[in-house]
């Protein structure tokens, strides 16, 4: 298949990178999996084990006319421990690379079929100046914009770091929650190659 450049002319591209069908339920997995991958689920509490103090019996079992008790660290006493306590866990959740690669397939796919995808030869910056960035950006009419480059580039990132609603990422960063986040994705032609030969 053939996908427009921005800088006039066409680009062939497989059909198996970027024409896949959008498979929704694939891609709300992948999503929500990495999503969780994010959470530090270092949330903690103490149970009544774990509370300091708590070991004497506060008074004798009977004839004081009070509730038996047993510790004052008990979950319905103030300073007591917590009941259920939550404690540290892992969100994560497997996903395979087939299927990861599945869904960004879907997913790039879609972005060309939205006509979201755009492609230009090369983003060079003579400097690391946001203005520089800025006008090429408004030159390409796109505010909300993901920038996808083949490798790092320093000018590039510093030009960006300053715009809002503009994010950077190389080829071999790209996740699905960053592809989502953007109203558009702006890809360079080397950055494109290495995106089908990952995808194929």
């Amino acid at each position: 298949m053939k996908l427009k450049l921005q800088d006039k002319g066409s680009v062939d591209v497989l059909d198996s990178a970027f024409g896949a069908d959008y498979n929704e339920a694939l891609v709300h997995q992948v999503v929500t999996a990495h999503l969780s991958g994010a959470r530090a689920g270092t949330k903690a509490q103490k149970n009544r084990a774990a509370v300091r103090g708590g070991g004497a019996k506060p008074w004798r079992q009977k004839g004081t006319g009070r509730a038996r008790a047993g510790t004052i660290r008990s979950p319905i006493w103030v300073g007591g421990g917590r009941a259920f306590a939550a404690k540290p866990r892992n969100y994560e959740q497997k996903v395979n690379k087939k299927m990861y690669r599945a869904a960004l397939r879907s997913m790039m796919s879609e972005l060309v079929r939205q006509d979201r995808l755009v492609i230009v030869k090369d983003l060079a910056l003579e400097a690391p100046k946001t203005r520089l960035l800025a006008a090429k950006l408004k030159e390409l009419e796109l505010s909300s914009v993901l920038i996808l480059n083949e490798a790092f580039d320093e000018k590039l990132f510093l030009a960006a770091r300053n715009l809002p609603n503009v994010g950077i990422c190389d080829v071999v960063a790209i996740d699905p929650v960053v592809l989502i986040r953007f109203d558009k994705v702006l890809v360079t032609l080397p950055a494109l190659k290495l995106i089908e030969e990952r995808l194929s």
